[in-house]
């Protein structure tokens, strides 16, 4: 027997689902943003410790990730470690565990190559507050806006224009980062959008 569904109760479900996603995502995205930043100040500290030498730092970090590897599979490879160690001698300074990493491990990557702080600082504020995806965080990187915004005077207008052309990531895109599978060990080929039904298989569930 099919009973005709209220619009308001399928939205208040639909809107408890999509908000229990994001709150998902952001946990991920916390945990492993956190957990990188303390890899990161480990590796540093051992470095401070032990020995200072170039050496000494290729070695413990080529024994760490043979090691890490094995367990943890290719999350760990010399690269990812050292971006790990990039990250905490980047934000080490102003940044305590303490504080909120509020955007994704992948943001944190590209914004680990703006050697401008005060650069830095702008892309990160304006990602969180406008909820930039990976690839709008790029665009406007790669468009210069924070120095576009410096020289001109009409800096509202400069905010304005860059809106445009903002693309909006879906939770399904965020699950599917290439670093929250490799967190949890899964592989990037497998179908994750399943974690969760859909909105239209929700939806005939109800009406069954």
């Amino acid at each position: 027997m099919k009973i005709e569904i209220k619009k308001d109760i399928y939205q208040e479900i639909h809107d408890l689902l999509h908000n229990a996603r994001q709150n998902i995502i952001s946990n991920i995205n916390s945990t492993m943003t956190k957990t990188y930043f303390l890899i990161g100040k480990r590796i540093v500290e051992e470095e401070q410790d032990g020995n200072k030498r170039a050496e000494y730092g290729k070695n413990l970090i080529k024994t760490l990730s043979k090691k890490l590897t094995k367990e943890f599979r290719k999350e760990f490879l010399e690269t990812n470690l050292e971006q790990m160690r990039k990250f905490f001698k980047v934000y080490g300074i102003s940044q305590t565990l303490s504080e909120e990493f509020r955007l994704s491990w992948s943001h944190y990557l590209i914004l680990m190559r703006i050697e401008d702080i005060n650069a830095r600082n702008f892309y990160e504020i304006e990602a969180f507050e406008n909820n930039w995806s990976l690839r709008e965080l790029k665009r406007q990187v790669n468009s210069s806006l924070y120095e576009r915004l410096v020289l001109s005077k009409d800096k509202e207008k400069v905010k304005e224009l860059a809106v445009k052309g903002q693309i909006i990531e879906k939770v399904q895109d965020v699950i599917k980062d290439p670093y929250i599978l490799e967190f949890f060990g899964l592989d990037e080929k497998s179908d994750y959008s399943e974690i969760l039904p859909s909105l239209d298989e929700f939806k005939k569930i109800i009406e069954e």
